[in-house]
């Protein structure tokens, strides 16, 4: 009796074991085997495969993982998604160029964000860094933060192929202007050390980038500019200078034309023998009259401006020489300026004046300047060693 219940246990194990064997040979469909990942089917279906009909097993990749079919839907999603943001940051990068020939100065981020609201901030990061990558913009620093500026073709064409050290120096510089910047400050600005600075500007100079130029305020000192501009006023001194030195006799000469036109004129004035108020009226004449007279004689060797020759008529004054008057004019009338016109005339005084009223402290512009020990004092004052002679 014994022996017969251990051979029907043995008998049913057999069994169970031959069923689970056979369960785990059976192939299973690729519905089970998605199902299977699912958390709530993975209760359902501890150990059973569903089978399917032949028609809904057609409907499933087969292969056991995700079908070709499907991958490839996904991967043809994605290019089309890659592709559009693509277009869209090609557009953008249109339009920030678009606005930066708008402002030549530079425009900041929250321009653009003015002009393109539905743009993310990362699509614009992108763009702005493609447009910096390929050298078609300028990054600058201002007060209200960073600026963008589109740059010029010709000079982007010309630091092609420099590194970034060489293309910051080349910024501050033409940041600087006409006016020009000091190898110091270039320093100061850059955090380059002095060494490198030297090596950049000569490399530049030798590519006719750059250009030194000595200033008339310190004869050891040199600033550097675009090599295409003309250097500002202030650091050449403009025609009053030649090579760093005053031309005192160029002055002296212009001096005495200015004068003698306008004494001209108050002589042909007086003969008209018309009555006195015709008389000093006649005798005037505009900065732009004198400067056009100026320039017929030939005398400068450099061209003149309006400005030049009104600093000339400025010493006559101080000499008490001439006179100025400054009267309405019609905007667009020659010599005007802010519908303004300076009339100089040519004066005489009626009786010597006597020697303490020609002391020329009483004209001298620079008055609040003067005193002993400083730039300006009586006892390097040429007008003051004049007065004292005379």
């Amino acid at each position: 009796m014994d022996r017969s219940r251990r051979d029907l246990a043995t008998s049913r194990r057999k069994a169970r074991k031959d069923r689970c064997d056979t369960r785990k040979k059976a192939p299973r469909s690729p519905l089970s085997a998605i199902l299977r990942l699912l958390p709530g089917f993975s209760r359902l279906l501890p150990g059973r495969s569903v089978h399917l009909s032949p028609r809904r097993q057609e409907l499933l990749p087969h292969g056991g993982g995700e079908g070709e079919g499907a991958a490839a839907r996904r991967g043809s999603g994605r290019n089309r998604k890659q592709v559009t943001m693509k277009d869209n940051i090609n557009t953008l990068v249109s339009r920030i160029i678009e606005l930066c020939h708008q402002f030549p100065h530079g425009i900041t981020d929250q321009v653009i964000q003015n002009e393109m609201p539905h743009i993310e901030a990362q699509q614009r990061a992108v763009a702005i860094n493609r447009l910096l990558s390929m050298g078609q913009l300028d990054l600058l620093r201002s007060n209200t933060g960073l600026l963008y500026r589109i740059k010029d073709s010709q000079n982007a064409g010309k630091m092609k192929g420099s590194d970034n050290q060489e293309k910051l120096v080349y910024q501050i510089i033409e940041d600087a202007g006409n006016k020009g910047i000091w190898s110091r400050d270039i320093r100061y600005k850059s955090n380059l050390p002095l060494t490198e600075i030297n090596k950049i500007l000569k490399n530049l100079e030798s590519k006719k980038l750059i250009k030194a130029v000595k200033s008339v305020a310190a004869s050891k000192k040199k600033v550097y500019m675009l090599y295409n501009l003309q250097p500002d006023r202030s650091v050449t001194g403009g025609a009053w200078y030649s090579d760093q030195d005053f031309e005192s006799e160029f002055v002296e000469v212009l001096n005495q034309q200015c004068f003698k036109f306008l004494q001209s004129k108050a002589e042909t004035a007086r003969e008209s023998k018309q009555n006195p108020m015709i008389q000093r009226n006649s005798s005037f004449a505009s900065s732009h009259e004198v400067w056009k007279y100026i320039c017929e004689l030939g005398i400068s060797k450099v061209e003149l401006s309006m400005e030049d020759i009104e600093t000339i008529l400025n010493t006559l004054i101080y000499d008490g020489k001439v006179e100025m008057t400054i009267i309405a004019a019609k905007e667009g009338t020659v010599g005007s300026v802010d519908g303004h016109m300076k009339l100089y005339r040519a004066v005489s005084p009626i009786i010597p004046p006597t020697g303490l009223v020609r002391a020329p402290c009483g004209l001298c512009p620079v008055f609040d300047d003067c005193h002993e020990g400083g730039e300006i004092s009586p006892s390097n004052c040429i007008y003051m060693t004049e007065w004292l002679e005379f």
